[in-house]
């Protein structure tokens, strides 16, 4: 039996499989060793396997890819926890972008797109990532994401030059403060979850009359393909992974002709193609 793992920032989904197919799925808190300690990660574990595997079957095999995982040591909190449950697996650690390839793309080419909270990008060629344009956070990079778009939202309505309609709608819906906006970017932890809240909200309002909330969709996401997608040389195929860049598809089809290239894939939630991946290998 193997577990196959796909972490994000705010949850992992679990499956075990066979070889006759999928035989559980779970959904816990995400799973980032840069967050959390060695304890909470045991704590995660601990809610997920025994569902996974009730009757104890000796598990050969754990695929697990996520955030952060940038080195043995970073890896060690997660390996320790899954010890506990597998210790005769083989556990091996990939990252979220290589999950985001082989969910697209199996093992051929093509440019990936990462576009949920926060965004990233690479190339990828007969199965390997060959180049990374490097994604910077929200602070400095995420161009395309829903924490970019949401910190667009914020930033022009602090700043009151959102049409009359939406800030209207804005402060019903949030009933938010100049002081607790300021306070959940700059003080609290989650800065980057918090503003991508704002995304379904600003995807509600494309059709606004005058135009503005569209444009600015579109600002966010020509962003991406100028700055990262359109400068892997050679390939014009690209694949995205992601709730926020599912949600755009049809703006993002939009920037990408204007840059040559093809949006031919799009992924929500990548676990299932990789069962398919490890499956089938």
């Amino acid at each position: 039996m193997k577990l196959i793992v796909e972490s994000g920032a705010t949850k992992t989904a679990w499956r075990s499989v066979d070889e006759s197919g999928v035989l559980r799925s779970v959904q816990t808190a995400g799973l980032n060793p840069t967050c959390l300690d060695e304890d909470r990660c045991k704590d995660i574990v601990r809610e997920a396997v025994p569902h996974l595997n009730p009757e104890g079957r000796q598990v050969g095999e754990v695929f697990f890819y996520g955030a952060g995982l940038v080195s043995e040591e970073s890896c060690a909190p997660i390996r320790a926890a899954l010890e506990m449950w597998c210790p005769f697996a083989e556990i091996r650690f990939h990252s979220d972008l290589l999950a985001a390839a082989r969910a697209l793309f199996g093992d051929g080419s093509g440019i990936v797109a990462i576009m949920g909270t926060g965004s990233n990008s690479c190339l990828y060629s007969d199965g390997e990532i060959v180049s990374n344009i490097r994604s910077g956070g929200f602070i400095i990079g995420d161009e395309g994401s829903g924490a970019a778009l949401g910190k667009a939202l914020m930033s022009d309505y602090v700043k009151g030059l959102l049409p009359e309609a939406v800030t209207k709608d804005l402060d019903d819906r949030y009933g938010l403060t100049y002081q607790q906006i300021v306070r959940r970017v700059y003080k609290e932890p989650g800065a980057a979850a918090f503003l991508a809240s704002f995304a379904p909200f600003v995807l509600e309002h494309l059709a606004e009359p005058s135009g503005y909330i569209r444009n600015m969709v579109s600002d966010c996401l020509e962003a991406f393909v100028r700055r990262a997608l359109s400068r892997y040389p050679g390939v014009k195929e690209v694949g995205v992974v992601g709730s926020f860049g599912c949600a755009c598809e049809g703006l993002l089809r939009e920037a990408g002709a204007r840059y040559g290239l093809d949006f031919v894939k799009f992924v929500r939630n990548p676990v299932d193609e990789l069962v398919s991946y490890h499956m089938n290998r």
